[in-house]
């Protein structure tokens, strides 16, 4: 049985290095930073961290029907998501996944982007 991208970078551990690196760099967004203001960030960052290590192949999952609920309200457009996406690309670098890992990686993310962009911004 193959290995996922979740066991070869090292579990939780390595994603929660990568969610902080995100979150840092996320917050200094003009585009979307100002969609953080007055959040629970530790809440969020954990969140996260389970999210992305389930598209990485760990254990957590989140189902599509969660997201979308957690993310209706946001009105997240196209360009929010393509900024997400950027800047997780940066993220997974500087903590030294592969460029086929990342592409992996952003393909899952990809694959939520009509869950999580707000249906009227699409």
């Amino acid at each position: 049985m193959p290995q996922s991208l979740f066991e070869k970078y090292g579990g939780f551990k390595t994603v929660s290095r990568i969610i902080m690196t995100f979150y840092e760099m996320v917050l200094d967004s003009d585009q979307i930073g100002d969609h953080f203001d007055n959040i629970d960030m530790a809440r969020l960052i954990d969140h996260q961290t389970k999210f992305i290590a389930s598209l990485m192949g760990g254990p957590a999952s989140i189902s599509d029907d969660r997201l979308e609920a957690v993310h209706r309200h946001l009105k997240i457009s196209h360009a929010d998501f393509d900024e997400v996406v950027t800047i997780l690309s940066e993220a997974l670098s500087e903590h030294r996944i592969s460029k086929d890992d990342i592409l992996l990686t952003l393909a899952a993310v990809e694959g939520k982007r009509s869950i999580i962009v707000a249906r009227e911004a699409a």
